[in-house]
């Protein structure tokens, strides 16, 4: 029995130091040729009290961004249930196809920015198989309304609809099938469906299974409200790198890196945040380094998350070192 032990317990160290070794030793061959985009949010755009108008214009006239991830907020389409405002997303559609700019597109009932699922008022009382019910209709119009333009790239269908974060319903696979089989049939295009999972626990496995591409965060260094403190997280570029190979080898999809930490993360929402306490977690430093950590991954496709905060810096604090370094990008 002795010896049984001593055996299990070597064959355990043995299968720790493999997986250990497989994510943490190593360095990957950067990407030739990467796709920088951003995330575009109008409601945190204009929660930081900015134009939000001004503010994407910048983006894409002044940075010169020719890769956007723009969101579908419900409450700010169907504010009256069955009555669809689409202005403001149809503007910001035409002006990224008067650029040329490619669009990847998040819908749903969980898309981001705080608190995740953004219902408007009339629904929030609804069970959530009704909510799914009128969730289904919003997208059924949303992929009619835009499957003709030719800036839109990838549907991006929920976001990280396995976390359990921020103030949403309990996450439902057979939801989110039902969702993405809707936008397959309805999108003559066939454009790839971008399923996404946190970047920094998961193998993305779940995600692989289910869209065609996989999309992840990339997060240094944050606020954990469980521990009241900040942390950052220990893994290399090539723990990213192996987790993205294995879902090619496995599933034959690709990776992309659809949330790259390029602003804070702070105990509170960034408004209501000093510039001192947001400075713990994002500078230009900061920026600096986890540009050249995502390149180091070997991915070839990043979405900046934070191009308005760079720009609310740069206008109502007189502080353009990261929107000018961020330029060189693009």
């Amino acid at each position: 029995m002795h010896k049984v032990i001593k055996i299990i317990l070597w064959f355990i160290v043995l299968v720790f130091l493999t997986v250990f070794c497989f994510f943490f030793v190593g360095k990957a061959k950067p990407a030739e040729n990467i796709n920088w985009g951003v995330t575009f949010s109008q409601k945190y755009a204009e929660l930081l009290g900015l134009d939000w108008q001004e503010s994407y214009l910048a983006i894409l006239n002044d940075l010169g961004v020719t890769h956007l991830k723009l969101i579908a907020y419900w409450d700010s389409i169907e504010r009256e249930k069955g009555n669809y405002n689409f202005s403001d997303l149809d503007w910001q559609i035409q002006e990224a196809e008067k650029r040329e700019a490619k669009i990847l597109f998040v819908m749903g009932r969980r898309v981001p920015r705080w608190p995740e699922c953004h219902f408007p008022d009339w629904a929030k009382d609804l069970s959530d198989k009704e909510q799914e019910e009128q969730i289904l209709i919003l997208m059924e119009k949303i992929v009619l309304r835009y499957k003709d333009s030719p800036a839109i790239e990838y549907w991006q269908v929920e976001n990280e609809p396995f976390f359990p974060f921020g103030e949403c319903p309990t996450p439902n696979e057979e939801f989110l099938r039902k969702e993405i089989n809707l936008v397959k049939s309805l999108d003559d295009k066939n454009r790839p469906v971008v399923i996404t999972e946190s970047g920094e626990f998961p193998l993305w496995f779940k995600a692989a299974r289910l869209g065609d591409v996989v999309g992840h965060t990339l997060y240094k260094k944050v606020w954990v409200g469980e521990l009241n403190m900040y942390i950052s997280y220990p893994f290399p570029p090539i723990y990213y790198a192996r987790k993205a190979w294995l879902v090619n080898k496995i599933f034959n999809k690709k990776v992309m890196c659809v949330e790259l930490q390029a602003e804070p993360w702070s105990s509170v929402l960034t408004c209501d945040s000093s510039l001192e306490e947001q400075n713990k977690t994002m500078n230009l430093e900061r920026f600096k380094k986890i540009i050249k950590f995502a390149e180091n991954t070997g991915e070839d496709s990043f979405y900046l998350w934070g191009a308005e905060w760079w720009y609310w810096m740069k206008e109502k604090h007189n502080n353009p070192e990261i929107w000018d370094e961020a330029k060189k990008l693009w």
